[in-house]
């Protein structure tokens, strides 16, 4: 329960909410220095101190903490409310699955791919050799 206290009450700057934000909706910490105009380095510094405060270790968790306080959705969800979500998820998902079937990313591994040196030998004729020869 003492984390849930933790993420709810976090008060965070404004530009951590910036940040905060922006990985919330998928960026990298690159494209954050890129968007904010500042240093990837300050992007770090400013993520540490959202993680502290928020009290999650990865970006995934502050991603469904910035979901969940900014559209009040409450963090503890009771069983029958968390398979109703899922099932609503599923709802949303499989049709597209169904519909745009050449469109779905198929997840498969590929033999790698052999290399090989392949040397071409040539055979010494008297007229390569003759035209260094003849200098």
């Amino acid at each position: 329960m003492e984390d849930y206290t933790v993420m709810t009450m976090a008060n965070l700057t404004k530009r951590e909410n910036e940040i905060a934000e922006l990985f919330a909706w998928g960026a990298a910490k690159k494209d954050v220095a890129n968007i904010l105009f500042i240093s990837e380095r300050t992007v770090e510094n400013h993520a540490r101190t959202i993680y502290e405060k928020v009290g999650c270790n990865k970006v995934n968790e502050l991603s469904a903490w910035w979901f969940c306080t900014h559209f009040n959705i409450s963090f503890e969800l009771s069983p029958l409310k968390r398979k109703a979500m899922v099932i609503a998820m599923l709802l949303l998902i499989l049709p597209q699955l169904f519909i745009n079937n050449e469109d779905v990313v198929r997840v498969f591994r590929l033999r790698p791919a052999t290399t090989g040196i392949c040397r071409v030998s040539r055979r010494k004729s008297e007229s390569d050799t003759a035209a260094f020869e003849t200098v």
